[in-house]
Parts: structure tokens; sequence; C-alpha cells
């Protein structure tokens, strides 16, 4: 055995954060279906509860698409100083095991446990003290896998939301891939299994009987990946503090998309998305991106850098829009948009290199 499968690593996953957060804070919306987010007509769901999500509700929904799943929806603003506030209550709660803490989020983290400052041995026990003390200090659930690597720890937090735990043993991982559709592989879309279905690739066991080069082929510097975790093989190590490089959304259509006005409304969401993330983090960007999939799997995609760090939302919207425009007329339907905020900085990197450049 490798030192990657001697490895203990748990990704800790909030159950329906910011929802909770409201419910936990509002008695009157305990048991109803909660959405955060904008209740407008071009408003998003920035989450949804449980009890919405029984009703189809998600993430990144338009608000008019998600009222017409549950009319009973109850929609309430964003509070991200709240949110950012518990989020820094659960950190310190992971640092009273470990130092090696790589936040995907608010909600989330991968924690390498691996040696640990309780020095406990399982990792099973420690993502359960660690699930206890959250629960006593703030009230909300949250949802744990472990396993060798990051990428079954990944798996494994789904498999038992919300308020679970599910381990994923190096005797167990190959099976246990195997046995998955490819949809349910964490950073395969909609888009990506539909390809890979059309090459007759539906579950773990068929993709691992592909060659490497064959998925490289089909799908450039991913394919490695794919064939690597089929394999489930993952050697990447848990990063304390990374900086995103980017920030990105991205929506797969159920029907093309063939106006100018149903691109604009299509892109909406995924832009609401991305800010939403630099407001919880504070980071900014210089340099947006905007991906367009059509209905041929063509992909390109066309990017603009400002001068300075986008002030905010409207900005975003403005160079996305420009860049959508100068793909009129469409020469086929859309099926996938996207859009990256890259160039990633906080206002206080801004402000410390200007110092440093006056001084």
């Amino acid at each position: 055995m490798d030192f990657a499968e001697t490895r203990k690593i748990i990704h800790l996953d909030m159950d329906a954060f910011y929802a909770s957060v409201e419910q936990r804070d509002n008695p009157v919306l305990r048991g109803k279906p909660v959405a955060v987010g904008g209740a407008r007509q071009r408003g998003v769901v920035a989450a949804a509860s449980y009890e919405a999500r029984q009703f189809g509700v998600r993430s990144a929904m338009s608000s008019a698409v998600a009222v017409r799943k549950c009319p009973g929806l109850v929609f309430v603003k964003p509070r991200f100083e709240v949110y950012k506030e518990v989020s820094r209550q659960i950190r310190g709660i992971f640092l009273e095991y470990t130092p090696l803490i790589e936040p995907l989020s608010l909600d989330e983290a991968y924690l390498d446990v691996t040696e640990n400052l309780r020095g406990l041995g399982s990792a099973t026990r420690i993502a359960e003290a660690i699930r206890a003390e959250i629960l006593q200090k703030t009230q909300l659930t949250a949802s744990a896998g472990i396993s060798y690597n990051k990428f079954l720890a990944k798996l494994a937090s789904d498999y038992r939301k919300p308020n679970g735990q599910f381990v994923i043993r190096p005797s167990q991982g190959l099976a246990f891939v195997a046995g998955l559709a490819v949809g349910q592989f964490h950073g395969i879309g909609p888009a990506t299994a539909a390809r890979l279905n059309g090459l007759g690739i539906f579950t773990g066991l068929d993709l691992r009987q592909q060659t490497e080069a064959f998925l490289r082929q089909h799908f450039g510097k991913a394919g490695s990946h794919y064939y690597h975790i089929a394999r489930a093989q993952d050697n990447r190590p848990v990063v304390p503090d990374r900086l995103r490089k980017s920030i990105g959304s991205e929506t797969t259509f159920e029907q093309d998309l063939l106006t100018h006005e149903q691109l604009v409304t299509g892109l909406q969401p995924c832009l609401a998305a991305v800010w939403g993330h630099c407001q919880r983090t504070g980071l900014r960007g210089r340099t947006v991106t905007l991906k367009v999939k059509y209905t041929d799997f063509q992909q390109i995609t066309r990017s603009r850098t400002l001068l300075g760090l986008l002030p905010n939302l409207e900005t975003m919207q403005q160079v996305a829009h420009a860049l959508l425009t100068a793909l009129l007329p469409l020469p086929k339907g859309v099926r996938l948009l996207g859009v990256s905020l890259s160039s990633l900085e906080t206002p206080e990197d801004t402000l410390g290199k200007q110092l440093a450049f006056l001084l």
C-alpha cells in the first residue's frame, strides 16, 4: 500500500448551510421549504432547505422556476456576514483536531487527520467528534465522508446526507467506484456524463476498462483524471488555505438556447453564483471568461481582462453580455453556458501592492 492509501481524509459538508442557519435563527421557518435568494422574477436560489429540495428546488435555479416547483416556497434574503461568522466558528472546531484544512467554500472543507492534535487513531471517531461539536456549538448538522483520498471522501460525504457519515476503506475503494454511474462522480457534470454515455461508458467499471490514451483523446487532460479516479486513485494532498485561481459556474439546459434573450436569461444564474462566491470570500477578479457549448458539443471560450478588479455584479454582467453579443448571430443552438472570474485577489491584496509601490 503506497503513502496515498495511508492518508486519513475527512470531507466535512454542512447540511443545507445557508437555509439551515436561517431556520435556526427564525423558528417560524423550521419545517418549511425555504430558499435563500431573491424572490423577484429574475432572482436566483442561492441555497434551498431539505424541505424545498423534496420539490426539486436547487441552488442556482431561477426563482421563477423554483416557485413553479414549490408554490409554498418561502424566500429569505441572504445574510452573508452571518454565514461567514458561523463558518469561522466551524473552522475553529476543525483547528482543534488538525491544522491541515483545505476550505472549499464557507460550508465544506477537506481535513487531513492522518496525524491529528487529539492523537486519535480513528478518522471515523474524529469525524463523529467534530460533527457532535458542531451541533453542540452551532445547532447545525454536518455530514462527513471518510476515506484515504479526497475524491473518495467527497463521494462518501454525499452518501449519508443529511446529518450522517460514511467510510470508504482502502479495500473498498475500487468496488465502490465501479458501481457508480459516471454522473455521480464529483467533477463530471451532465454534459460530460452524456458524452461518456455516448461512448458506451455508463459506470465506474465501464470507465476503468478504457485506456488513458482513449480518454485523453476524447477529453484532453481531464481524460487522465477520469482514468485515475475510475481506479479510486487520487494523490492530491490537502492544501491548507489554498487561493482559488478562478471562480466559475455553468448550466446545461434541457433545451437548446436560440435567441439573445434566452442567452442573457440563461447566463444570469451563473453570474449570480460567481458574484455570490465573491461576496462570501471577499475575492475579486479582473478577467471574465464566457464559456459556450453548442448543440454539437463544440466548445468555445471568450475572455476580457479589465485594468482593475471588478467592483460589482453589474460590471461583470456588462462584460459577460458584451462577450455574448459578440457571438451573434448564433451559428447553432447553445446547450451550455458558463462564466468564470480569474486573476483573483482580495481588495486587501491590491491595497498592499499599491502601498508597496508607493514605498
